[in-house]
């Protein structure tokens, strides 16, 4: 078995335990139904309810949410899913706020999972060139680039973390567009060393 599945399947055991928050009673109306949904969703299918860390737990899920989008072996597919990702992020993580009465909630993690993917779109973009094609599935999690692929999340989640500017300043931003656009900020200085740390192997 490998490392891909042996995270994968962890993951899907920790949905599966934070469901229980899931609405059970048949009497409950279709309302509230929708809203505890729609607030699991929010919460990362429940990862955000992890009391510890979970924006890492759902930075996880967000590089299997890239992993899925690189499955389509189409780069506009890849761009289109994670723009979607970011919008569905925006909604969903409004909601997430209204429902929890919070700023930014620590539990709502749908942005760390839809921002995932634009800290690999410069690394997917030099592969493109040295090679003339999207990147395979599991190409992040080969013998050789996995260490690197645990580099991307670790700045991913510095950035997100210690939010150097304009990130911390993006979270002004109304409802879930300053919780989603500070993550996808984060995520483009993540490429920003990418691309330095290439551009200074070249030089060498």
């Amino acid at each position: 078995m490998s490392l891909t599945e042996i995270i994968l399947i962890v993951l899907l055991v920790l949905v599966l335990l934070t469901a229980k928050g899931l609405p059970s009673n048949v009497v409950q109306s279709s309302a509230d139904w929708l809203d505890e949904f729609l607030l699991w969703v929010a919460q990362g299918f429940g990862l955000g309810r992890i009391p510890v860390a979970p924006g890492t737990f759902g930075s996880v899920l967000g590089v299997f949410w890239f992993e899925l989008l690189l499955a389509t072996g189409s780069f506009w597919a890849l761009v289109t899913g994670t723009i979607a990702g970011l919008g569905v992020s925006v909604w969903l993580c409004g909601i997430g706020e209204q429902l929890l009465g919070k700023k930014d909630p620590g539990s709502v993690v749908l942005d760390e999972i839809a921002a995932m993917p634009i800290c690999f779109f410069s690394w997917v973009l030099i592969q493109i060139r040295e090679t003339g094609s999207l990147p395979e599935p599991g190409y992040f999690f080969s013998g050789r680039c996995w260490p690197l692929t645990l580099v991307v999340f670790a700045l991913f989640r510095l950035f997100d973390v210690t939010k150097p500017w304009p990130v911390r300043q993006s979270q002004a931003l109304p409802g879930g567009w300053g919780i989603t656009i500070d993550d996808a900020l984060a995520a483009l200085y993540v490429n920003g060393v990418v691309l330095l740390a290439y551009e200074a192997r070249a030089l060498l």
